[in-house]
């Protein structure tokens, strides 16, 4: 017996979230008995479960890192017309949804599953899961600048926790720089903030790893499918907690 929110969000319904809204607004059943306790349980194997009238059934979970490029949406639709991500999951008929997120104008390492369970374990605050960014910004940030981020800065939703900062490169006339920034929370447009709160607004950013699992030599606007290994470390790596200070200094893309 599991909770019905967690049967649902490893079917791939939605995430758990939106899984215990749907049983909160009547539109879950179990035998054909219309459930809105959360908590309530059932067994996969055994109960009819459906969602609106249609019933929910095992659903291979499928995990998938796509490089995002600048100008898509991390969503699964826009009234605007504009780009989204699944527009680039060609050959993949499941519905996956993006685990976190990255805005319109950032690139890089995106990760998108069906599996609620795996989204809800990686993207909740209290498991710390480190994601690094490579920052371009206008000027050179003296070395006080970026101790201010290391030790946390206060934006208008409060103080952030402190990030793993480092020059990465430097142009020789001193016009811009790349940040290598590495954050354990998952704010609204955080990197981006954190940077115009020293007077150094980002002009390019790209995330380059979410945990340990590392963008690499992916290209831009393509995906894979994680292994076993890599699904299983992500996991490990959430549940207990990754801390500041034990990630390796980023590699230069070649």
């Amino acid at each position: 017996m599991e909770r019905l929110q967690k049967i649902l969000a490893g079917a791939g319904v939605a995430s758990r979230r939106k899984c215990e809204e749907l049983i909160q607004s009547g539109r879950v059943q179990v035998n054909g008995e219309t459930v809105t306790e959360l908590g309530t349980k059932a067994d996969p194997a055994a109960d009819v479960i459906t969602v609106d009238g249609k019933t929910v059934g095992a659903q291979k979970k499928m995990y998938i890192v796509f490089n995002k490029p600048k100008g898509v949406i991390t969503s699964a639709s826009d009234p605007q017309g504009r780009k989204i991500v699944t527009d680039y999951l060609k050959g993949i008929n499941e519905r996956l949804y993006p685990v976190g997120r990255l805005d319109y104008d950032t690139e890089g390492l995106l990760l998108l599953t069906n599996d609620g369970e795996f989204a809800h374990l990686l993207t909740h605050p209290k498991h710390h899961v480190a994601k690094t960014y490579l920052a371009t910004v206008k000027g050179v940030p003296h070395g006080t600048a970026l101790d201010k981020l290391k030790n946390g800065i206060m934006l208008e939703d409060g103080m952030t926790a402190p990030a793993e900062v480092e020059y990465y490169d430097i142009d020789p006339e001193e016009k811009h720089a790349t940040i290598s920034i590495t954050i354990y929370e998952g704010r609204n447009r955080q990197v981006r903030r954190m940077f115009e709160a020293i007077q150094h607004p980002v002009t390019k950013l790209k995330r380059i790893s979410f945990g340990d699992l590392y963008l690499g030599n992916l290209k831009r606007g393509l995906y894979r499918h994680l292994t076993k290994e890599e699904v299983e470390g992500l996991i490990k790596l959430a549940r207990t907690a990754g801390k500041p200070g034990n990630r390796p200094t980023p590699k230069k893309d070649k």
